[in-house]
């Protein structure tokens, strides 16, 4: 008996619905037996390290998430405090030595925690900031976007290509050596260009609409930048990523795979999200961009107060030496701008000096890292204007960012849904530490005024006998004063009122 052709290609299709459900669960399994190896494994090596979280250790690792104001904290805070001789070498490049050989206080980096295998973990502290992540991929799009632009000043992508590859000398480290930009500004700059090569053959181009988030003659739009699989890669989830060790940059050899099976089965992003979780519960410091003063002020306190503790006044010509040192490394971020290829280094060693002498106190800090962040802001503002000149009228504003579509925002916070729970957790670390830090800094000064009379009995009785019966008269003299002052000020009231 011939079967029916039809109940053939059903029975077909059924056999191999069947096969692909049954490696579809195959791969799940093995997806969900990777993290769990991995989440246990992080776990167990995290157990007994930084039970006091609070003290420095003598490195401190700053974990840079790209596009959470980090910079600044960099430049305005961080060098401020440590001595390029400090600094561990080449930081925020791949780095090409061995830490744990290195006689380094300070590491910052955009590496993600994987490095901490290469660190001396029980004598590392780690710093971080956390931003919300809708702003964190808006920004990121649009610092991809700033930074390709400034290659437009060329005829053609070969010779922007050629022109990048110059630049990068032993002391200028270009932002093409940064992860993440070493992907994300070539795929941009590729794109720009290709739009450029495509309006010279229309000759004629309108721009029907000014949404610089929505200017597909112009660059590439920011709903199509979310869906590609490099943004899905390095940016959605980025953060969490970061703090789990999991990036395309990581020092483990399992994260490819792991983030891969996350990326697939988002309910095994659980496993990632607790470890990053218990990470940042491990830091010696959790910023927020959001809370920016808080944020710098609380730095101040945690951080910078004992740094300064440990500070040993040096004397001028060792000053001089380390300001001439840092100002020959500099971050290049411009394509091709030579006007502004030291990204305010000049701008922000203002008052080096006088940060690192011996008499520093958080208070002269702050007053140092705000006179930094607005020479900082200013170069860096007059660097983005200048950029995105060249793709006019393409423009990014904290204004423009109101013309994103709620659908596009929505896709962001599904895409980044990981991040999102892990800003909030953060925000509840910050919200503790800070009122943690206030109610220390108020019984502080609460005892100072309370001590202040024992304090002067130590003095009196630190006197001598014939030292001490010096002092009564004068004493005395001054209580009379007083009470003079007292009576005369009282007669007058009185007469006042008579007169009236």
């Amino acid at each position: 008996m011939q079967m029916n052709p039809v109940l053939k290609l059903a029975l077909g299709l059924l056999l191999l619905s069947s096969v692909i459900g049954s490696f579809a669960e195959l791969d799940f399994g093995h997806c969900e037996r990777l993290v769990k190896k991995w989440a246990d494994s992080s776990s167990s090596r995290e157990e007994h390290i930084n039970k006091d979280k609070r003290s420095l250790k003598d490195l401190l690792f700053f974990l840079h998430v790209p596009r959470t104001g980090g910079r600044t904290y960099f430049h305005c805070f961080l060098r401020k405090l440590y001595d390029s001789s400090e600094e561990c070498p080449r930081s925020y490049d791949k780095l090409h030595f061995n830490p744990r050989k290195e006689k380094c206080k300070l590491l910052a980096t955009h590496d993600d925690y994987s490095l901490m295998a290469k660190l001396p973990r029980e004598r590392t502290s780690v710093m971080t900031i956390v931003r919300d992540p809708i702003a964190r991929v808006l920004s990121t799009y649009e610092f991809s976007v700033e930074v390709a632009a400034r290659f437009l000043v060329h005829p053609n992508l070969t010779s922007a290509s050629r022109m990048s590859s110059r630049i990068r000398k032993s002391n200028v480290i270009s932002t093409l050596d940064i992860w993440p930009w070493k992907y994300l500004v070539p795929w941009m700059r590729e794109d720009l260009f290709a739009r450029r090569d495509a309006r010279k053959l229309k000759e004629v181009v309108i721009i029907e609409d000014d949404n610089p988030y929505d200017m597909e003659e112009m660059l590439m739009p920011l709903h199509k930048y979310l869906d590609a699989p490099t943004a899905h890669d390095i940016i959605h989830n980025g953060a969490t990523f970061q703090i789990a060790g999991l990036t395309n940059n990581s020092h483990l050899s399992e994260a490819h795979e792991v983030r891969h099976c996350v990326q697939k089965f988002k309910s095994l992003g659980e496993s990632v999200l607790q470890v990053a979780k218990r990470r940042l519960d491990s830091m010696l410091y959790v910023g927020l961009t959001e809370e920016h003063r808080e944020s710098a002020s609380l730095f101040a306190n945690v951080v910078g107060s004992q740094v300064l503790s440990q500070v040993v006044p040096s004397n001028a010509t060792a000053k001089i030496k380390t300001l001439k040192s840092e100002a020959s490394v500099t971050i290049s971020e411009t394509g091709s701008d030579k006007s502004n290829i030291q990204n305010g280094t000049s701008e922000v060693t203002l008052n080096k000096a006088e940060a690192k002498s011996g008499n520093m106190t958080v208070k002269t800090l702050m007053e140092v890292y705000e006179g930094c962040i607005t020479h900082l802001r200013k170069s860096q503002g007059t660097r983005r204007v200048n950029s995105l000149k060249r793709i006019t009228p393409a423009n990014f504003t904290r204004g423009t960012r109101t013309r994103v579509p709620k659908e596009v925002i929505q896709q962001i916070k599904s895409l980044n849904n990981l991040d999102v729970e892990l800003y909030k957790y953060a925000k509840v670390i910050f919200a503790k530490e800070h009122e943690l830090v206030s109610n220390k800094l108020i019984s502080s000064s609460k005892r100072s005024i309370v001590d202040l009379p024992s304090e002067l009995k130590s003095v009196l009785g630190e006197m001598g006998e014939e030292k001490l019966w010096k002092f009564v008269p004068v004493a005395l003299m001054l209580l009379l004063i007083v009470l003079f002052f007292l009576f005369v000020n009282a007669k007058r009231r009185r007469t006042s009122k008579v007169k009236i």
